[in-house]
């Protein structure tokens, strides 16, 4: 019972600390930085640095739902830690492909990633291991 509810604690946790980071960091730091204007290459810079910090929180939220399945006695299957890590991945690619305008390559690399995952978890449910 103290793990269940120490899992669901440090899930609940996991998400909030997303949440908070992804809203101070547009409140704090990026709208500040948008309002001085950055130059077109200042704007690149600024987009990959929003992408990222966004992205640590997409992580978090994802691995929060797989602490809050354990919490829940819901030990994860393979196809569910697949499926957090594509979900995780490509919300990524697209963070990277949106705040880049698709000029970094990262975007590519989480898609390639991503989408492996999601073949793999289909994989997983059809084997039975789901």
């Amino acid at each position: 019972m103290l793990m269940q509810m120490a899992l669901f604690g440090a899930g609940l946790l996991a998400f909030a600390t997303g949440l908070v980071h992804s809203l101070l960091g547009e409140r704090l730091i990026f709208r500040r930085l948008r309002e001085h204007g950055a130059s077109v290459t200042e704007s690149r810079r600024l987009g990959i640095l929003w992408a990222t910090w966004h992205l640590a929180s997409v992580f978090g939220w994802a691995l929060g739902a797989l602490l809050l399945l354990l919490a829940l006695d819901q030990a994860p299957t393979a196809a569910g830690v697949l499926i957090a890590v594509a979900a995780a991945h490509l919300t990524g690619a697209v963070l990277v492909f949106v705040g880049t305008h698709g000029r970094h390559p990262g975007w590519i690399a989480l898609s390639v990633v991503g989408l492996v995952a999601a073949v793999a978890a289909v994989a997983a449910v059809a084997a039975g291991s789901a």
